[in-house]
């Protein structure tokens, strides 16, 4: 098989590529620009472009598929050569589905937690020794690639996200891969520039679940409200399970999760990853993991890259870094932090990064999500408002939407490391929250800078 990627820079892009190298495909692609890790991930594999542009002369009739990624351009002219010529173009996730179409396919979908509940379950199939198939969104300790096709595995777990295909595939991503087995974990207002509206937003969940094959089973997590009302009209060819938080206590700083049975102590916390656990246990059990196999792979499951990582510590003080950049997963993320570690004081720091977290109108939607956290701090940056082209928003705003007496407001970031640097870390923890960098800091180099403040 001969396949084109036209953006094969993309996060997803290149891990789809390398996978489909690794299964003996003959894989070329195409960008204006390739950053790492996908650059030297890429030509570790000897699939890294020879140079940077779209050339219409490598698309011919020769080629199997073309995968069409996010970042290119409707008038691409390596698209509209393929267009030209009849090619069939697929979208990432639509490649992803036709390389699995006669696997038993489980999909994560959700607002919140879906790629830590994706990696939990991977991490226990992989500590079982069951071979499978997969796709998730972040780099996860132990695997290689973000995606992986083989021909021997018979099942595929996949992230599923609610964001769009492709330039000329507007369908979600999740729409597209047809699950036997489907979980949702929550739905909370995100990626406002494609979904309007959140009953526009909701919808698409719901299109999600009357996707699920014949047969098949939803796990969902019973305590979201607009979850129950897409329940409201169930199918009776689906099986519904729900769930809740696991039952748990918590020992000096560490969780540990309680069963009728006993107990077993994690490195992950917060009621969230619980939830998420919870939902990862059942999608094990329903293709036939024993209940204490499960627990046991759990215990040394140590989480996603970016979800609650945990980038340096002392003895009286630790520094995460979350993707957290949505209200409900800044609220969700800050509150597992301080209840996790009672006896310290919490400095939170989060960015607006995203579309939606800069838009004038969706501000309100974080009032209270810090409100936790001893001192918090969020920054933005004018120029990437600029880029998005937003209307302009300022500190005031940022501040009354956030609210509390606990916030200040940035829009240098060197301002707010300095002031940052400047505070008393023992007996406290940082929590750095954010989809970007807080425009170009090496976040790992300053969790090593407060730690150094610590001694």
């Amino acid at each position: 098989m001969r396949v084109h990627f036209i953006a094969i820079g993309g996060s997803a892009m290149h891990n789809l590529a390398i996978a489909l190298h690794l299964k003996g495909f003959t894989v070329s692609g195409s960008d204006d620009e390739i950053f790492n890790p996908s650059r030297s991930r890429l030509e570790k594999h000897n699939i890294l472009p020879e140079e940077w542009g779209w050339f219409p002369e490598k698309i011919d009739t020769g080629l199997d598929a073309i995968i069409l990624g996010m970042h290119a351009r409707i008038d691409n002219p390596e698209l509209l050569r393929a267009q030209e010529l009849g090619l069939k173009i697929f979208s990432y996730p639509e490649y992803i589905y036709e390389q699995t179409k006669d696997k038993t396919r489980i999909v994560i979908g959700g607002s919140h937690g879906k790629t830590t509940t994706t990696s939990m379950v991977m991490h226990v199939l992989k500590d079982n020794n069951i071979d499978f198939d997969y796709m998730v969104g972040a780099q996860i300790e132990g695997f290689e690639t973000m995606v992986r096709l083989t021909k021997e595995a018979k099942i595929a777990i996949f992230e599923g996200d609610e964001y769009l295909s492709s330039p000329i595939d507007r369908r979600p991503k999740f729409h597209l891969y047809h699950p036997h087995i489907a979980l949702l974990t929550g739905i909370a207002w995100d990626h406002i520039n494609v979904f309007p509206t959140f009953e526009n937003y909701v919808e698409q969940f719901d299109i999600f679940t009357n996707l699920i094959q014949p047969n098949g089973s939803l796990i969902y997590f019973e305590e979201d409200e607009h979850i129950q009302k897409i329940l409201s009209n169930r199918r009776k060819d689906v099986s519904y399970i729900p769930y809740n938080t696991h039952p748990f206590r918590l020992e000096n700083n560490q969780t540990i999760l309680t069963t009728d049975k006993d107990e077993f102590a994690l490195e992950i916390f917060g009621e969230h990853n619980l939830q998420n656990l919870m939902g990862a246990y059942h999608i094990c059990k329903s293709i036939g993991v024993k209940d204490l196999d499960f627990y046991k792979s759990i215990q040394n499951f140590s989480g996603a890259a970016r979800r609650l990582q945990k980038l340096a510590e002392s003895e009286n003080c630790s520094v995460f870094q979350d993707f957290a950049h949505s209200p409900s997963k800044l609220k969700a993320t800050t509150e597992a932090v301080k209840k996790q570690y009672q006896n310290r004081k919490l400095i939170a720091c989060m960015e607006l990064h995203t579309f939606s977290s800069l838009k004038k109108e969706f501000l309100p939607h974080y009032e209270n999500t810090m409100c936790m956290a001893d001192h918090a701090f969020v920054y933005f940056d004018p120029k990437t408002i600029e880029h998005k082209k937003l209307e302009p928003i300022t500190s005031k705003q940022v501040a009354e939407a956030f609210g509390g007496s606990n916030l200040k407001v940035y829009t240098d970031s060197d301002l707010l490391i300095s002031d940052l640097l400047s505070m008393n870390f023992n007996n406290t923890n940082v929590l750095l929250m954010s989809s970007g960098n807080f425009t170009g800091v090496n976040l790992p180099q300053l969790a090593q800078n407060i730690i150094v403040n610590t001694k």
